[in-house]
């Protein structure tokens, strides 16, 4: 009998496993932290905003987790490779990379700045892009494979009125890097996936699930693209990142999970 036959929950078992979440004081990078601290991963922390990466470090910390903050963002060559070199000083590996940082300027076409539709390709595709790169190197150098998960939108597949021509590239763009790299990484062990919410539960998207009318009046009106007849709860996001960063994956590569209640399927 294989071990999955004599233990199932095993294979979801990532204690001991050094993960780097970054975007870490964000709403995707909180519940990866929160997830990933209480599954007993030791975890390196980084994100631009001190006051709330101290706050989400000292949750895990209480928790019980090894924890160690970056105050920084990974918005260089540079800044990605002392990220993960930071985890290998501090817990001498590196399993899993969650990349949860991210963001989005909203403007019409003619309304947005060359500078801003960079920005947040630069945010969003080439900040993930050298962090699979710097993280590679090192599991490839481990010998034992690795988990990356990449932060993808219900926006990658749709387009958006309000001005999201930026944030829906720079996410289509996300789908192909992990499809390119869960092919190209497939012989090393390294699987390479990634995550695409819907509207879920976070301090700005907050005033969505108040009892205002204009909330209630937007809220109904997404709803009617969403099968499962409710916006997303970080718990939603929970189990596939749990998932993803676990053996129960192995199989998995090149995949965008698609968390958002069926409304892509329609």
């Amino acid at each position: 009998m294989t071990d999955w036959q004599d233990n199932p929950l095993g294979l979801f078992d990532v204690s001991g496993k050094v993960a780097l979440i970054t975007g870490a004081s964000g709403a995707f990078g909180m519940v990866a932290a929160r997830v990933l601290a209480k599954a007993g991963c030791k975890l390196v922390l980084a994100a631009g905003n001190a006051q709330a990466l101290g706050e989400i470090a000292r949750e895990c910390r209480g928790g019980g987790a090894e924890v160690v903050e970056a105050n920084t963002r990974p918005d260089s060559e540079a800044a990605c490779a002392a990220l993960v070199a930071q985890a290998v000083d501090a817990f001498g590996a590196l399993d899993i990379l969650v990349v949860a940082s991210g963001m989005n300027q909203v403007a019409k076409i003619d309304e947005m700045s060359v500078e801003a539709f960079t920005g947040v390709m630069d945010a969003n595709v080439t900040q993930s892009w050298l962090l699979c790169r710097a993280a590679t190197e090192r599991m490839k150098a481990q010998g034992r494979g690795g988990k990356i998960v990449l932060l993808s939108s219900a926006r990658s597949l749709l387009g958006h009125p309000a001005g999201y021509t930026a944030y829906c590239a720079s996410k289509a763009a996300v789908n192909g890097i992990t499809k390119a790299l869960g092919c190209e990484l497939g012989p090393t062990g390294i699987t390479v996936n990634a995550i695409a919410p819907t509207v879920f539960r976070s301090p700005l998207t907050a005033w969505m699930f108040e009892d205002t009318e204009e909330a209630k009046s937007v809220r109904a009106g997404f709803l009617t693209r969403v099968p499962k007849g409710r916006l997303g709860e970080p718990e939603d996001l929970a189990g596939p990142l749990l998932f993803l960063a676990s053996k129960a994956s192995d199989f998995y590569t090149g995949h965008i999970l698609h968390a958002d209640g069926g409304y892509t399927a329609g």
